[in-house]
């Protein structure tokens, strides 16, 4: 990995989170990513599983983890399962952890090679009565795929049919959505490496470049400073690609006149960052899209301000529409006809807004976190209210990624990234 050591009392202190909820006579476990094929023998850069790496810090593949905090033999409350790295392995892949650099990773004392597992966990199982499986209960989540984590599922199903199976989901979800100060500070340093690549796309923009030069630049900036890369897919769409939310196939050429979305983020140590900007091909806005844009701009504010403890978020999405639907009134695209006959599953609004506002975010760019509970401090969520006009070839969105407080308005971890229509325009024309 690129990035810097973390704090090992990060994930000694989420341990204690997790094991705190669990029942008594249990214990959970928590199994590494596979590395994924492609085709031949080419495979997918590796990406660790967010809630063995959340509980551990081992960014390593072919990794497990069990906690069992009731087991009789202390050396079993917390054991760490390797791959067992040799000389072959260290030249053909390079450091792999040892037993030492595992624990001043993790601050786990007990590391197994990976080949000792099925004795040492036979002899774990013999004493517990229930086992927390950790099944990927996020609700977008995508599971044709089945991995390594659903292997070792069915198998322990299968060899262990007198255990009462727990779902590790609801306390991850729980305790991941509330971020430590460690993780803030990472997701911070994820938000100022994505400025500079923002900074640096206002003063390279001009007509006649193509959107994959912008995704060019920006991948240059991110891994000069420590990042793997984009968090997630990046959107560079420019002029009606625009009005396609999940657009990316970035290879189309900037006209001058149009505007540039751009939903592009860093990560930093598997913590993601989240940013959406707009920004004038020709470095000016014209009067049109400068009132769609402080449209949007005007509901990003106002949405900012209920994201607060105690709101919660399917009540939240509701009162940022009626700020959307004022919006879109005084640009002429609804009106009160529109509203009064709308369909209350679908209002009016949502024929030019028509994605949610806001989504946690922390190891996943959406990340995992309850629906059905307030917000309290040390929550993280984007904010990203938008406005699309495919007859116009305009779409315009704005993105910051926000910690709601204990009191107060939220802390904007992207507030020195340029955002306003007068600073973009002065940066672009310098």
């Amino acid at each position: 990995m690129k990035y810097e050591r973390i704090d090992r009392q990060l994930y000694i202190k989420n341990r204690q989170k997790f094991t705190s909820k669990m029942d008594a006579k249990s214990l959970a476990v928590f199994n590494s990513n596979d590395i994924f094929p492609i085709s031949a023998d080419s495979t997918m850069p590796f990406q660790q599983h967010r809630d063995i790496l959340f509980l551990s810090g081992v960014d390593q593949e072919e990794s497990i983890l069990v906690l069992f905090p009731n087991c009789f033999n202390e050396k079993h409350r917390e054991v760490l399962f390797l791959r067992e790295t040799n000389e072959h392995i260290a030249i053909w892949e390079g450091e792999k952890l040892t037993k030492e650099t595992a624990f001043e990773v993790s601050g786990i004392k007990t590391v197994y090679w990976l080949d000792q597992f099925p004795v040492i966990f036979k002899q774990m199982m013999a004493e517990a009565e229930n086992i927390y499986l950790n099944t990927n209960e996020h609700l977008r989540a995508n599971t044709e795929v089945q991995t390594r984590e659903d292997r070792f599922i069915e198998k322990v199903k299968l060899e262990y049919p007198a255990h009462s199976v727990k779902k590790s989901a609801p306390i991850m979800h729980t305790i991941r959505a509330v971020k430590d100060q460690i993780e803030i500070d990472l997701m911070q340093r994820a938000c100022k490496i994505t400025e500079a690549g923002f900074r640096r796309l206002l003063s390279f923009t001009k007509p006649g470049v193509w959107e994959y030069e912008l995704e060019a630049e920006l991948i240059h900036e991110f891994v000069l400073n420590r990042s793997k890369g984009f968090a997630y897919t990046p959107i560079i769409a420019s002029g009606g690609n625009a009005c396609v939310l999940h657009y990316i196939e970035n290879n189309q050429q900037c006209k001058s006149g149009d505007v540039i979305l751009l939903d592009v983020a860093a990560e930093y140590a598997n913590y993601s960052s989240d940013l959406t900007r707009c920004i004038p091909v020709n470095g000016r806005f014209t009067d049109r899209q400068k009132a769609v844009y402080n449209a949007v701009l005007h509901v990003k504010n106002e949405a900012e301000k209920l994201l607060i403890p105690g709101t919660y978020l399917a009540d939240y999405h509701k009162e940022v529409g009626l700020i959307m639907q004022d919006q879109l009134v005084q640009l002429g695209l609804i009106d009160a006809t529109d509203i009064k006959n709308q369909d209350p599953e679908w209002p009016a609004y949502k024929k030019y807004f028509m994605h949610g506002t806001s989504h946690y975010i922390g190891l996943d760019t959406h990340d995992v976190g309850l629906w059905n509970v307030p917000m309290e401090a040390g929550m993280v969520f984007t904010c990203e209210p938008g406005i699309y006009i495919p007859e116009e070839n305009l779409g315009i969105r704005l993105e910051d990624d926000l910690v709601v407080q204990a009191s107060g308005n939220p802390f904007n971890l992207m507030k020195d990234i340029p955002l306003e229509v007068e600073e973009i325009e002065t940066l672009m024309n310098q």
